[in-house]
């Protein structure tokens, strides 16, 4: 416990199961496991759970007519906390490695809810919807920028890729609509939103991957061409590095700025900074006076994972993050993907995204794609692998796929790059936060490589 924390009992509410596509998840079976103290369950639907409880577990209705019968005051005086006092702990994605546990201050409200006033003008009056969850940064992001700002809060209970959800947006009168780019893909892949008015969207907002701009100017043209706001950020951040501003010109795929209160460079690859004007591509350094970042981590060193190894700027160390940037000629960011995703092909670097960009739009029957790449077991350059999710009503064979995708790559990208091989998925392996999980697939495709597993 922390030394300038109060004592407190950890009392943990859960549903019975999640409901996801129309399927029951079970959540209850799986907290049981890890054995807390004590658990309050909510039924997923009607008034009961629908699962045996523990002994020591009680029911939310339980819960509620228990709490009824005690007495209880009409005035409740506030307690007041150091600005750096722990609220909750949220767990990064685990795109490449293990999640970290990353405690959340009264720091952190402040800074999301300021970026989400200051960049997506979010106000009182505003509807206010992410498809989301509270294990993922963007859960409580949404709850605190609401409830700071003044903002309408709209829930929708049930799967966000079908129609269902789209009427919902509609007839809640959502005015700003945040989503990520694979729900986004879905939208137009299956033309679920045809005859719905999303007239009253003021903007949009997206983060969680890398954007299409074709699909950006599509989910545009829901709503008589309103912005789409590019945010990129972190849990540890408690928001934002780059956005994009509703104050700025704006590029679909692209940020406009660094968020508030933020700063960064862009390193080469000696680790030296690119003039804040030249167009270029490297790994982000984060200046370290960033309102909101953590300064601890509970299961891992903060100072190794965020600053050990990062160069001196300005008298100051660089912040780790993680993401290559592009800047372009006009000053607009596009991020490239994580630093873990670039590739050697050839000796040439390029990141998984760019690659992705082009393969997505080499036939129509391609829903999204994912590039990783592998050195053979002998040794020798990476081969380049595509792995792609067709649309419900096509089918292809590998041995085609490779050939598109190798002539869009080399006509778009560089002609000396080529796909060793494709391999043809249902879906891709995502973190809660629909991140996809590119080290997932590059472990399965070692691990088919592997003498032991041609056994």
């Amino acid at each position: 416990m922390l030394s300038n924390e109060l004592p407190f009992l950890v009392l943990l509410c859960l549903e019975d199961f999640i409901l996801r596509g129309g399927r029951k998840f079970s959540l209850y079976s799986r907290v049981v496991e890890a054995d807390p103290f004590k658990a309050i369950v909510l039924p997923v639907s009607g008034n009961s759970v629908g699962i045996e409880l523990r002994k020591q577990d009680v029911s939310w209705k339980e819960f509620l007519s228990i709490a009824n019968q005690r007495p209880r005051s009409n005035h409740y005086s506030p307690v007041y906390r150091p600005i750096d006092s722990t609220i909750n702990i949220l767990f990064s994605s685990g795109t490449t490695g293990e999640p970290k546990a990353i405690p959340w201050t009264q720091l952190s409200p402040i800074r999301c809810s300021a970026d989400g006033w200051a960049h997506n003008d979010i106000r009182a009056g505003d509807v206010y919807c992410w498809p989301t969850n509270l294990g993922w940064v963007m859960g409580p992001v949404v709850l605190f920028t609401c409830f700071l700002n003044g903002a309408t809060l709209a829930l929708y209970h049930g799967s966000p890729s079908g129609r269902g959800f789209g009427k919902f947006i509609q007839d809640a009168g959502v005015t700003v609509l945040g989503t990520v780019p694979s729900l986004v893909k879905t939208w137009k892949s299956s033309n679920c939103l045809e005859g719905l008015d999303w007239t009253k969207i003021k903007c949009f907002a997206t983060t969680g991957e890398a954007s299409n701009a074709d699909d950006d100017l599509w989910l545009s043209s829901k709503s008589y061409y309103k912005p789409v706001l590019e945010c990129c950020g972190g849990t540890e951040l408690s928001s934002a590095y780059i956005q994009g501003s509703l104050l700025q010109p704006q590029a679909f795929g692209t940020f406009s700025t660094a968020a508030m209160t933020a700063g960064f460079v862009i390193l080469d690859e000696h680790g030296h900074p690119y003039p804040d004007d030249k167009a270029c591509v490297g790994e982000v350094g984060l200046l370290p006076l960033y309102l909101g970042a953590t300064n601890r981590l509970l299961n891992a060193d903060h100072e190794k994972v965020y600053f050990e190894g990062m160069p001196m700027h300005n008298g100051m160390r660089l912040r780790r993050h993680g993401d290559v940037l592009k800047r372009t000629v006009g000053g607009y960011l596009i991020v490239q993907g994580r630093a873990d995703d670039t590739m050697n092909l050839g000796g040439i670097k390029t990141s998984s995204v760019e690659i992705e960009r082009v393969c997505d739009g080499a036939d129509e029957s391609i829903l999204e794609t994912a590039a990783i790449s592998v050195a053979p077991l002998g040794g020798g350059p990476e081969q380049l692998i595509m792995f792609v999710v067709l649309k419900k009503e096509y089918s292809h064979q590998p041995e085609k796929l490779k050939i598109l995708f190798s002539r869009a790559i080399q006509s778009n990208l560089n002609p000396l790059f080529k796909v060793s091989f494709v391999k043809i998925v249902r879906e891709f392996p995502r973190t809660a936060s629909n991140k996809l999980l590119r080290r997932v697939l590059r472990d399965q495709v070692k691990q088919e490589l592997s003498p032991r597993s041609r056994i």
